[in-house]
Parts: C-alpha cells; structure tokens; sequence
C-alpha cells in the first residue's frame, strides 16, 4: 500500500482553546476584582445601638429591609401618615441609615431601608415592589434615594410613577426622565457636598417634574444623610449629620404632608 496517498489528520487549530481559556481567565480575574471592590464599602457606625436606640419607634429588619415606623403601626395597632422607601447610597451599609429613618417615623411615616445585593442599587432597582406588597397598611408611598441610589430610585419612579405620590432624591438627581409624571418632588444636598457633581445636577434638574423645588442644607456634606463616618472626597461639614437629617426629615414631612391635605 502506498502510504504516501492516504489523507493526512488535520490538526485541531490551537486558538479557539486559547481563546476559551483566556476568557476564563478574565471571568476569574473580573469576578475577583468584583469581589474586591463590593467588599470595600461604608460601613455604618455601631450597627447594635444604632438599632437599640431607635426606642421610640417600632423596627423590623428582614433579608431584604429595615422598616421603621411609629409605634405599632408595623403590628397593625395604628397607622402611618404615608411611606417613603429609602435606596442607600453605593457600597453604603444600609444600617447606615436608621437614624435618618428614625427621624422620618417620629413624624408619622413608615420609612423601610432597602438591602441592596452588593451594596449597590443598581442590582436591586425594583426593591421598592416588594416592600410596596410587605406593608399594605400603607396606601401612599415616597421613594428616595442617596447618591447613586437616587439614581435608581428615579429609574424605578419614572417605570412605577402610579404607584407612588413622590421621590425625593439626597444629593442626588435623576438619570431618568420624570417631567411628564405628576409626581412631588424634592432634591436636597448640603451646601458642603463635594462628591455631588454639581453639572450633572444642574444638567439633569429638568427630568424632574415641574412641581420639583431644591432645599439646601446649609452646613451639610454628602456623608451627613447617613452614619458611616467620612466619605472620600467630601467637604467638611458645618453641622453635625443629626442636624443634617432633622433637616431633611422636616423637607419631606413639609411635602408629604401637603400631599395629604
């Protein structure tokens, strides 16, 4: 037989397994560096007694929220005036926000802090349904958001406007469009905010509805809204963030309130 006329094998062509295992290896290298990044994030100050002290207010913390309300509204004993959702902050531990929230029940509402997978509410925009079905003793519902959760707070406002009476965004503004919704609106920041991108707020401010007024906190800084101690970045502030979130506490009261009337 003559070998020479036999059809010779061809040989796998080597860069499709290369190709495979250098995706794998970016996959692993990104994954890791994912991780690395979610890990780094705010911490809130004393979590224990950040609860233990909101004494007079009902609590009630699951895998997906933290409720505070006035007392035995969250038992069915009374009811809340309304409900604002808060969307915390990038890579801020929503514990963070329990004073803030605390502040918001002793004047009648259920506030209820959203948990965010990997502390970043993009991976969690529609949250606020959720909670909208957990507590159906409230019929009237606000969504808020710090920083980049106010970005995503807009985002779930301007898909759900009919399921909520307002938004108000802290040291934040809207990415998405909410000028043709008849939603209530505030913005808030501290006049010390250096993290806040003043362009982008002034750029976005007329995705807002018409109705949209700004308050500005004198003395505030972007860290104030929450207790998770300095922020990268961020002017100092001139009050103290109790000051800063009594002062955001009694601007949403002064809109919730006019909504109810």
């Amino acid at each position: 037989m003559n070998n020479a006329a036999l059809p010779k094998t061809a040989k796998p062509h080597p860069w499709p397994k290369r190709i495979a295992i250098a995706l794998a290896i970016a996959l692993v290298a990104g994954t890791a560096c994912f991780g690395v990044y979610v890990s780094d994030y705010y911490r809130a100050q004393d979590t224990p007694a950040l609860l233990s002290d909101a004494k007079a207010v009902s609590v009630e913390e699951n895998d997906e929220s933290i409720a505070i309300a006035p007392p035995g509204s969250l038992e069915g004993e009374s009811s809340a005036e309304a409900g604002l959702i808060l969307y915390p902050g990038a890579k801020v531990d929503p514990h963070a926000y329990v004073p803030l929230a605390e502040k918001i029940a002793e004047r009648g509402y259920i506030c209820v802090i959203a948990k965010m997978p990997f502390n970043l509410a993009f991976f969690g925009i529609d949250a606020a349904s959720g909670i909208i079905n957990n507590y159906p003793q409230t019929d009237a519902w606000w969504i808020a958001g710090h920083s980049l959760g106010g970005v995503a707070a807009a985002q779930y406002a301007a898909n759900h406007a009919d399921a909520l009476e307002g938004i108000a965004l802290l040291a934040s503004y809207p990415a998405s469009d909410l000028s043709e919704t008849s939603l209530r609106a505030r913005s808030v920041y501290g006049s010390q905010d250096l993290v806040l991108n003043r362009e982008s707020l002034a750029e976005n401010a007329s995705k807002l509805p018409a109705n949209a007024k700004t308050v500005v906190i004198e003395g505030g800084n972007h860290a104030g809204f929450g207790a998770y101690g300095p922020q990268k970045g961020d002017g100092e502030a001139a009050i103290s963030a109790d000051e800063q979130q009594e002062a955001f506490a009694n601007a949403f009261d002064a809109a919730a309130s006019a909504d109810r009337q």
